[in-house]
């Protein structure tokens, strides 16, 4: 053999190694080598209790536990106040996107801001991953090809709450509603459901969101003589309302549900007050030996056991930064396609499935607050009533008004 054919061969032998030795993985192609994290939520509002500073921990106790950085680039989280004005979030949106290089913003508490940022983030090729805007029309008619519903929709909380009311004989119903998307979303998807079922609506009133005194409406609702008084707001609006329907003594004579309500709610309204009303989320803490196990976590920072928000937000922001690692990069494109083919299966999204709408379905609970002497322990608040699956809880795919494809 001449020196150029066994150099030839040499060569030869060393590209075949080459080519079934495994390589380093690629650097990621993030867009300025840092993941951040833009928690935009009520820091001082009517919703800061069930979202809020929990968020915030939620979403620091996630990039915590995926070790602080991912495809070895760090991972920064920010946050803000929005003040439920879509003006100030959207604001807020725009200065995280364009100066700060934030690629995703999450939580959005409050869904007139939300469906603002939403738009914002579409615009900029940026993702949005909601746990506070709950509005049907975030997976219906506005949906995004950047964003994620990752909590439960309107339509699940008002499907849930009034197909078990009615088929226990609510017939009749009374809606006091926020005055705003949310509000809204929610009272007429009840109401879709309740006259579905053969029910009906006997009257609704809408109250302003700072709104404190809910006499003048609960004695349109007392008056009415609905069997059930469908409470659709949220946080403090829901814990003044349900407080002050005790000093009309609307209950037993008619049920109370209250279509948004969160643990924190209850924690403040008290047993005494709140047994036997009706609640609807997706998580509860004490479900299991998974989501105790995570919620003492929580509460060792929080000092409160989470709500679905916060629960929600851990979820989401590891599911995030799997995505990031998964496709080696922050492009919206990318990582949305990733999360969308990957399954959702934690301690929070049971049965679960992200739609091409956007919208990530899973288990729905029907809950009835315990009497104080059925409380064994604190925050034993609930017992679970009805586990709604995921395909009942959620509309069909084919009902959709969204778009994409």
């Amino acid at each position: 053999m001449t020196r150029f054919a066994a150099a030839r061969r040499f060569a030869a032998a060393l590209f075949a190694i080459a080519a079934i030795a495994p390589r380093p993985a690629p650097a990621a192609e993030l867009s300025d080598g840092i993941v951040r994290i833009g928690v935009l939520t009520d820091l001082s509002g009517p919703y800061s209790a069930i979202a809020g500073q929990g968020s915030v921990i939620a979403a620091r106790m996630a990039i915590a536990d995926f070790g602080g950085q991912v495809a070895g680039r760090p991972v920064e989280l920010v946050a803000a106040d929005h003040q439920n004005k879509p003006d100030i979030g959207s604001a807020i949106a725009r200065q995280w996107f364009d100066a700060d290089k934030v690629d995703v913003v999450v939580d959005l508490v409050n869904s007139a801001v939300g469906l603002a940022v939403m738009n914002i983030a579409r615009e900029r090729h940026k993702v949005t991953l909601l746990t506070g805007t709950i509005t049907g029309r975030a997976v219906n008619e506005e949906c995004s090809p950047t964003n994620i519903q990752w909590t439960n929709d309107t339509y699940a909380l008002a499907n849930s709450s009034a197909d078990a009311l009615v088929k226990r004989g609510g017939k009749s119903w009374f809606f006091i509603t926020v005055d705003n998307a949310f509000g809204r979303s929610l009272e007429k998807d009840a109401a879709a459901t309740v006259k579905r079922l053969g029910g009906t609506v006997v009257g609704s009133v809408a109250h302003p969101l700072d709104t404190t005194d809910f006499s003048s409406y609960l004695l349109q609702a007392q008056a009415s003589g609905a069997d059930v008084i469908g409470l659709a707001n949220a946080g403090a609006n829901t814990i003044d309302a349900v407080k002050q329907a005790a000093e009309f003594r609307i209950a037993p004579k008619q049920t109370l549900a209250a279509l948004d309500a969160f643990l924190t709610d209850i924690h403040a309204i008290g047993l005494e007050v709140a047994q036997g009303m009706y609640v609807t989320q997706g998580f509860y803490w004490d479900f299991d030996d998974a989501t105790r196990a995570w919620s003492k976590r929580f509460f060792a920072e929080r000092q409160a056991m989470p709500t679905v928000q916060n629960a929600a937000i851990y979820s989401l922001v590891t599911h995030y930064l799997k995505a990031v690692e998964a496709v080696g990069g922050d492009d919206a494109a990318k990582v949305m396609a990733q999360l969308k083919s990957s399954p959702v299966k934690d301690f929070y999204a049971r049965n679960a499935e992200i739609r091409r709408n956007g919208s990530l379905i899973h288990d729905i609970y029907l809950m009835r607050v315990k009497t104080p002497a059925a409380s064994t322990y604190p925050w034993d608040y609930y017992e679970i009533d009805t586990v709604v699956p995921a395909a009942k809880a959620f509309p069909p795919l084919e009902a959709s008004a969204c778009g994409l494809k």
